[in-house]
């Protein structure tokens, strides 16, 4: 479990990183994502994980609103909340999502359900 955490946090970090140019602001819908992500690692336990899975659902209707996408590392992230909340279908189905919206985060995404699937 500690491995599977640090290995998603890593994951959201280099895809956060590597989406917040400038250029690519517009492309995504980044609603609250980069808010929660400050609050739960600046200081833990402020948002639950109830609330963080209900923001980022939030953010999901608004982007479909916009037409947009939501940002790299989304659903990877919701998906880890889905887990971390004992919700195992849902956060393979995050996981499912991340993987068809950004199929470049296809061999780490499988490995992390390969492990989910483990530990269940």
């Amino acid at each position: 479990m500690k491995h599977f955490k640090i290995t998603l946090i890593a994951f959201s970090a280099i895809l956060f990183s590597g989406c917040a140019q400038q250029q690519h602001t517009n492309m995504y819908h980044w609603g609250a994502y980069e808010d929660v992500i400050y609050k739960t690692y600046e200081n833990p336990g402020e948002l639950s994980v109830q609330e963080q899975i209900e923001l980022f659902n939030a953010d999901i209707i608004e982007a479909q609103n916009e037409g947009k996408k939501v940002s790299p590392g989304f659903y990877a992230h919701l998906g880890y909340l889905y887990f971390s909340d004992g919700d195992y279908a849902a956060a393979s189905q995050a996981f499912d999502m991340e993987q068809t919206l950004f199929p470049e985060s296809g061999p780490f995404l499988t490995g992390i359900t390969d492990r989910m699937k483990e530990g269940e």
